[in-house]
């Protein structure tokens, strides 16, 4: 969403379609993890990312793009910036 904003997810299907993609893969992603992994970073809201992935697969002609720009442009950049420092260590 870097440059972007919530009412280019009014004009720019591809946009959505790209942020729900992505989006689907880190929560596909979380819910692979072992849960020993997910118990040690207790910080990372494993089950949001999760739940998100099921609402996008699952409810995908229901989506809010409100949730969706708010989500691509806040939470996951915080998640990337969490999942490099776990990387870091």
């Amino acid at each position: 969403m870097e440059g972007r904003r919530r009412e280019d997810l009014d004009r720019d299907q591809m946009l959505v379609f790209a942020l729900v993609h992505a989006l689907q893969i880190v929560g596909e992603a979380a819910g692979k993890m072992a849960a020993e992994t997910r118990g040690r970073h207790p910080d990372i809201p494993w089950s949001m990312i999760i739940g998100m992935r099921h609402r996008l697969v699952h409810a995908y002609f229901d989506i809010n793009l409100d949730i969706l720009g708010t989500t691509a442009a806040e939470a996951a950049p915080a998640l990337l910036a969490q999942v490099q420092r776990i990387l870091a260590d």
